[in-house]
């Protein structure tokens, strides 16, 4: 296992830890917190606070780095603006997670918990992101074949 992979590893896992401690993987309290016309819990935004605080904190030293400590360059999006496809993504996206209780980290993290809810969310998480692969192939080339 290279350095990288490791590091790669250690983060998940780190990423996992905080997911569950701070109930992330609960879709119960994740649904009490988006639902803000009922019975909203607000606790989340703690959760949310603590990410935003210690991204804000680390991104301005990171950023000031020639680059990354295991990759030669920083990676940045090669596009910025808003499309069609990135609006309707984020629409079935908040769909999803205001159904369902997960979004794609804390339901993996959820796996550990051996129910059957996280497991059928990934699925169907997977399921779906096939499925958006093999249309846009078929759009884009105007044929069935597809190089998954």
């Amino acid at each position: 296992m290279t350095l990288r992979n490791f590091a790669a590893l250690f983060a998940g896992l780190l990423f996992g830890v905080g997911l569950a401690m701070s109930q992330m993987i609960n879709p119960g309290k994740v649904l009490a917190f988006l639902d803000v016309a009922g019975g909203w819990d607000p606790t989340l935004i703690f959760v949310m606070g603590g990410a935003v605080t210690v991204t804000l904190v680390a991104f301005r030293w990171v950023l000031h780095q020639p680059a990354p400590l295991l990759a030669g360059r920083f990676e940045s999006p090669a596009r910025a603006e808003l499309d069609r496809p990135l609006i309707i993504g984020a629409a079935i996206f908040g769909v999803g997670w205001g159904f369902a209780g997960y979004c794609p980290g804390p339901a993996i993290g959820a796996l550990s918990l051996g129910t059957a809810g996280p497991w059928m969310f990934v699925g169907a998480m997977a399921i779906g992101s096939l499925s958006y692969h093999w249309l846009s192939s078929v759009h884009t080339t105007g044929s069935l074949k597809t190089n998954l």
